[in-house]
């Protein structure tokens, strides 16, 4: 019962950050990052507490279910800490980490877990299915959310097929999904680059195009007092934006310090939530400390590194001076929008 309960506690205090981090990366929906005035997350907290109540009911209160389902979710997580690992040692080679795993020891480590988990199921294999009555729940709300453009794609033909049986439900509907397609596409992203090279500004914007609902990026590049903006970059961008018709893309050039104080007056600037702002991902000669850009997203193609692995002059987020001064717009691409 000790165990129980603290397991409780705790998972209180992990799951408000994990949904928040989960809700800024677009997997849940937006309402469970509404706050009150101390700045909680009220909403998953009261919706983890209603899943706790629930998870009572369900088992009548009894202890050996109870523990059964926790064991069986403990040791699922274990498992994708595991899988988690290998995913960033295929994605994300260079990352820096303060601790190093090697692949002989995970691979030990996700069979042990893997055969405590068969063990358990195999024991009770009872408590297998009310594990999996909120699993698959929660895994159907995470696809529905990944693929929602697919999705009201096709409600909106759904709502055409309408039009000649009930024109005005279709016209309804119709209006209703194509707003919801402007909302998820209007969202601007920032990008921030270093270099002109080309290759990683294409993978940036092949990322947009094939994991974001959004058509819009900006390309933000810092530059030092008295340096001239890259003609290079611009050329660049006006051959890719040529070849992504559906992306708008708008390129500023500022001078300034990469900086975490830069990223917030950014954000708040142009109105544009920190984990939608992106950087190469690190390499090993990224020497700021990654508490400082946890706010930042890091893109996870491994050679989008070239941007920022040699940034010489980072200094550490907490010494950091944000030296902007005056922006320049130096190309905005004006597309007609595709019909919706």
């Amino acid at each position: 019962m000790a165990v129980l309960s603290g397991a409780v506690l705790t998972s209180f205090v992990g799951v408000s950050g994990l949904m928040k981090r989960m809700t800024l990366d677009r997997i849940l929906p937006q309402f469970f990052l509404k706050e009150n005035g101390r700045g909680s997350n009220y909403v998953i907290l009261i919706t983890f507490f209603v899943l706790c109540v629930s998870v009572l009911l369900i088992t009548n209160g009894q202890l050996g279910p109870l523990a059964g389902v926790y064991t069986i979710s403990f040791l699922s997580v274990m498992a994708f800490f595991a899988l988690g690992n290998f995913l960033l040692k295929g994605k994300r080679p260079n990352l820096p980490r303060p601790v190093y795993a090697g692949i002989l020891t995970v691979t030990l480590a996700l069979l042990g877990v893997l055969a405590a988990l068969f063990g358990n199921v195999k024991i009770h294999p009872e408590y297998l299915i009310v594990f999996l009555q909120y699993f698959l729940p929660a895994m159907a709300v995470v696809t529905i959310m990944l693929n929602r453009l697919a999705i009201l794609r096709l409600l909106l033909s759904a709502a055409e097929s309408l039009a000649k049986h009930l024109p005005r439900a279709s016209r309804v509907g119709r209006l209703m999904v194509r707003r919801q397609m402007r909302e998820l596409a209007r969202q601007e992203f920032v990008f921030f680059t270093k270099s002109d090279n080309v290759f990683n500004i294409n993978k940036v914007m092949a990322y947009v195009v094939e994991n974001e609902f959004t058509n819009r990026l900006k390309i933000v590049t810092l530059l030092k007092a008295g340096e001239k903006y890259p003609e290079e970059l611009l050329n660049d961008i006006h051959v890719l934006d040529r070849a992504y018709e559906q992306i708008e893309v708008d390129v500023v050039a500022m001078e300034g310090q990469f900086s975490p104080e830069l990223i917030d007056k950014l954000s708040k600037k142009w109105r544009i939530p920190k984990n939608l702002m992106f950087i190469g991902s690190p390499g090993d000669q990224f020497r700021t400390r990654f508490p400082s850009w946890a706010a930042c997203d890091w893109l996870s193609e491994p050679r989008i590194h070239a941007d920022f692995s040699d940034f010489t002059n980072f200094v550490d987020g907490a010494h950091c001076a944000t030296t902007s001064s005056t922006s320049h717009n130096s190309f905005t691409s004006h597309k007609k929008k595709a019909p919706q």
